[in-house]
């Protein structure tokens, strides 16, 4: 019992360690779904901007074209 007494502020700081060690462990593990569920949403946001720009360079190109043909109506 002597002993017991004696040691309890180690052994008390050891318990506290592990419980620190065991709240990391869990903040590494919600950390790293984090990264990867903003990495899937950085995906899908370059995904939705690629699809944009092509479309509005579609819209341009047919712009561009019939900016043309008025330009060349004109002309004649």
């Amino acid at each position: 019992m002597e002993t017991v007494l004696q040691y309890w502020p180690i052994m008390m700081g050891f318990v506290g360690f592990l419980v620190w060690l065991i709240r990391l462990e869990g903040r590494s593990v919600e950390n790293t779904k984090e990264i990867k569920r903003l990495w899937n949403q950085r995906k899908e946001d370059l995904d939705a901007s690629k699809e944009a720009r092509e479309e509005t360079n579609k819209m341009l190109g047919e712009i561009r074209d019939d900016i043309k043909a008025l330009i060349a109506r004109v002309g004649k």
